[in-house]
């Protein structure tokens, strides 16, 4: 059994606390929050402290908090040479204090309030700098999921910004969308089962292959058609934006 003490209350800590229990491998020996009073976690509250002092004993602390605070958290942790890792996918491994053992625990997925996550389709990005902690953190990703990969700090830092492109701005696009559709009175419903395809493609398919619609077809009516029915100022300027960007990629093969 690996024994874990995790600091963080946001939504990775809470699915993390989630996968390990369920796990039945790892045992999520205490929580550590800035306020225990305000903490709601999926955990026993006897083992959600605020008190850097009263931290226990573990195999590896793992740092699910917001990159700004990773720094000054790892730097006051009342230890040394132990197992640290953080869970940030755009942070270096350096930014951890080096007086402990210092490494990096990415699990790469959007991880929402209130909703699960199946970890075992949930790729673990490790990182560490003595391979001696290789097999520990190697053991604990495949506790939770069988796709665990070895990635630096560079090449993480690149996923990340993918990352960002295919969820965050994705997932911001599908917003607009809905905006359309409400304005005009149509059910966003409707387009689920385009969604669903066009991410089902992406799994089996290049997407340089899948794509299709007007831009790269060049059906300028079509196009000057979509912007005159857009209201919004910055939607009419991110289709013109993603238009150019296609045509510009297709252009060039």
């Amino acid at each position: 059994m690996i024994k874990v003490v995790l600091f963080g209350s946001g939504n990775v800590a809470q699915h993390l606390i989630i996968a390990f229990q369920q796990s039945g491998k790892v045992e999520v020996i205490q929580v550590v929050v800035r306020d225990k009073n305000k903490a709601e976690l999926s955990i026993a509250p006897d083992r959600i402290t605020d008190n850097l002092l009263a931290i226990s004993k573990a195999d590896i602390y793992i740092l699910a908090v917001s990159d700004g605070a990773l720094p000054e958290l790892s730097a006051n942790l009342p230890f040394a040479n132990a197992l640290v890792a953080h869970t940030s996918g755009s942070v270096a491994l350096s930014a951890l204090d080096p007086k402990n053992r210092r490494a990096v625990f990415y699990p790469l997925q959007t991880f929402s309030k209130n909703r699960m996550v199946d970890y075992s389709h949930v790729p673990v990005c490790l990182e560490w700098e003595n391979n001696k902690d290789q097999q520990v953190l190697t053991e604990l990703a495949h506790c939770i999921s069988p796709n665990c990969y070895t990635i630096d700090s560079v090449q993480r830092k690149a996923l990340h910004v993918a990352a960002v492109f295919v969820n965050n701005f994705v997932n911001h696009l599908y917003h607009i969308g809905e905006e359309i559709c409400e304005e005009h009175q149509v059910p966003f419903d409707i387009l689920k089962p385009l969604i669903t395809e066009t991410a089902e493609k992406a799994q089996h398919l290049s997407p340089r292959l899948g794509q299709t619609g007007p831009a790269i077809r060049n059906d300028q009516n079509t196009i000057e058609a979509h912007l005159a029915l857009v209201s919004q100022a910055n939607q009419k300027e991110l289709y013109q934006l993603l238009t150019q960007s296609i045509q510009q990629t297709y252009s060039a093969k």
